[in-house]
């Protein structure tokens, strides 16, 4: 099994985890667990894990806050358990980057079936759309820095992105006028084949435009397309980090 996918399961439940653990190990996985975020960073720094199954509610920093932070500094795909009916919840975690989700209780047939398939978009993740010479990109009156992966206001100020915000940026940004689907994005974006349920990608579509437009529910940047997707209005420019600070 040295070379079967490593699951961490991160749960504040031990039956949870153990059976899930004894489960997922009898489907030729390899499983680690831990009960907090402490012992998942534990695990994190002492192996290499592929995938990670995260609870929503756990002691200390929760799961929102444990996969935010994941995201800051990591692509290893995350399933969030949550609550059942707790949409709201579900929602935040995507836009926080999870991969998927699953509400609780939940059959672990399910679950493995959603490790499977993120695990193989994930394997067929196609590399993000490089930004040559360590250009940065402008656009009515915006910066978006790929290298330090921040995005700047026309007034200067720095505007926070999540991980799935900036990853959804930087593909407008290099595809400007293209009408591009919610299917194309998810691929570009999220490096992972899209399911055709997948609503991720118009949770982050709103949730960016309320970060960079003017009148959020009237979009002058990202257009909606009827029957298309989104496209990216405005002109982009590369400019080479040499020129920054000329006229």
């Amino acid at each position: 099994m040295e070379g079967s996918p490593h699951i961490l399961i991160v749960d504040d439940d031990r039956e949870i985890r153990d059976l899930l653990a004894r489960f997922l190990d009898k489907h030729g996985l390899r499983v680690a667990t831990a009960a907090d975020g402490r012992e998942m960073q534990q695990v994190l720094d002492g192996s290499r894990i592929d995938l990670i199954v995260l609870d929503l509610m756990l002691p200390g920093e929760d799961g929102l806050t444990l996969c935010r932070n994941l995201r800051a500094k990591s692509r290893i795909p995350v399933i969030m358990l949550t609550a059942m009916g707790e949409e709201t919840d579900r929602i935040v975690g995507l836009e926080m980057g999870a991969d998927d989700y699953l509400a609780k209780p939940f059959n672990p047939r399910e679950l493995l079936a959603r490790i499977k398939a993120v695990l193989r978009r994930a394997g067929e993740a196609p590399a993000a759309a490089p930004v040559e010479g360590g250009a940065v990109l402008e656009f009515a009156g915006w910066t978006l820095d790929p290298e330090r992966r921040e995005l700047q206001r026309p007034d200067g100020i720095m505007v926070p992105l999540s991980s799935g915000e900036y990853e959804l940026l930087a593909v407008f940004a290099t595809h400007p006028g293209r009408v591009l689907s919610r299917d194309q994005l998810l691929d570009l974006a999220r490096g992972r084949e899209a399911q055709p349920f997948d609503r991720s990608i118009d949770v982050q579509v709103s949730r960016l435009r309320r970060k960079i437009e003017a009148e959020p529910q009237d979009p002058a940047l990202i257009k909606t397309v009827r029957n298309g997707g989104y496209t990216f209005t405005p002109s982009v420019r590369r400019r080479q980090r040499s020129e920054r600070g000329q006229a």
